[in-house]
């Protein structure tokens, strides 16, 4: 025993029990073992690694595309089309990686050619080739927005597809509304070809609103793909709301809060449900300086009308017609829609936003979905958002 204590206090160590030992520390680091500094770390080949990988196949043209070298840097590098020229990308400060920049196409190969060197100072081939997927249809959009364009308050966004959209949720997922101010609303599938952005209330008067659908590489759903991205940027101009009542006869102007015109009208004849002027929130679809009216079920076509502003799909307009003014203040006597004098419609013609709301009470009739677009202001918020891919 005391030859072992005399060992441990001669060679620095604690214990002699049980044949393991521990190095007592003495402050200091370990040397290199050529007595110098900490070793350094060994040089080694460059790893590179692709995205998508080597071979792959039906790969999205919007999935990600990148070159990351570990140990290593990039020397050169592109990424070759099939028809001879390259992608656009960037290549990261300290060279360890290269991000595509653009967009790729459908059905296409594509190659990489480069080089990397390790910190073993020794070349590495980048190579390897992948192919985007080819769709058995291509899917375009539209908006009813456009840019640079003042719509008014009750304005919904509408997005209608060529085709049916079997994966609403991955299309919606692609969708945004950007506003300032900050302003509440929910896309909703009115069909399987159209979804429709609506705020929860109407808008505030000057908001901008920003629009994008980044459906290209999008799979719709049975083979279907996005045809392009689509975008808008608009602005909600002041605020103006008709309100008007079946059984007053009239309709009321009121912009950013004050009655600005109160008009005698004659609305749709009571009566026949097939007339009636049709109660709730319509929108100002379009404008036009005359229109052909035709309604065959009612034995009438080719009657051109002055300052026609559409409110709805079902055949509604607020529009001149001299022929009722004896009516118009009294008595309901068209066909649906609301007639006022044509100087009286030319009045209101020239001031109309697509957009506006016009809200009419009164009538046996409610406005809905089937009476086409734009419904969408006949769903509660609640109804609403329950049409939602996503959120519902």
């Amino acid at each position: 025993m005391l030859v072992c204590l005399t060992l441990a206090a001669t060679l620095g160590i604690s214990a002699c029990s049980g044949g393991a030992t521990t190095t007592a520390a003495t402050g200091s680091a370990s040397a290199a073992p050529d007595g110098g500094g900490p070793a350094a770390s060994a040089p080694r080949p460059a790893q590179v690694a692709v995205e998508p990988a080597n071979g792959a196949r039906s790969v999205s043209p919007v999935d990600p595309v990148k070159v990351t070298v570990t140990d290593g840097r990039i020397g050169d590098i592109t990424l070759a089309k099939p028809d001879g020229g390259t992608v656009n990308g960037e290549l990261a400060a300290d060279k360890q990686s290269w991000t595509a920049t653009e967009p790729l196409g459908y059905g296409k190969t594509y190659t990489w050619h480069g080089t990397a060197t390790g910190t073993d100072n020794k070349p590495v081939e980048i190579s390897g080739s992948f192919t985007t997927v080819s769709p058995n249809k291509q899917i375009s959009g539209s908006l009813n927005v456009g840019d640079n364009q003042t719509y008014g308050i009750a304005i919904p966004i509408a997005l209608t597809f060529s085709s049916k959209v079997t994966d609403k949720a991955a299309v919606e997922r692609r969708l945004s509304v950007e506003t300032t101010p900050k302003t509440e609303g929910s896309w909703a599938w009115t069909s399987d070809t159209s979804v429709h952005w609506r705020p929860k209330e109407y808008y505030q008067p000057g908001t901008q609103v920003k629009v994008a659908a980044n459906i290209y590489g999008v799979d719709f759903g049975n083979g279907a793909f996005g045809k392009q991205d689509l975008t808008a940027d608009f602005t909600i101009g002041r605020s103006e709301i008709v309100k008007g009542n079946t059984q007053t006869h009239h309709i009321q102007v009121i912009r950013d809060g004050q009655l600005v015109a109160d008009y005698p009208v004659s609305f749709g004849l009571d009566s026949d449900p097939g007339r009636v002027t049709h109660s709730g929130t319509h929108v100002v679809m379009g404008k036009s300086a005359t229109y052909s009216m035709c309604n065959p079920k009612y034995n009438y076509c080719d009657v051109n009308v002055p300052w026609a502003v559409r409110i709805s799909n079902n055949g509604e307009f607020i529009h001149g017609l001299a022929s009722s003014v004896w009516a118009q203040g009294k008595k309901n006597i068209s066909h649906g829609c609301v007639n006022l004098s044509p100087e009286r419609a030319k009045e209101y013609y020239d001031q109309a936003l697509i957009g506006d709301p016009v809200e009419i009470e009164g009538s046996t009739q409610q406005l809905s979905p089937a009476d086409g677009d734009y419904a969408d202001w006949t769903y509660s918020w609640q109804d609403w958002t329950k049409l939602s891919a996503i959120n519902g």
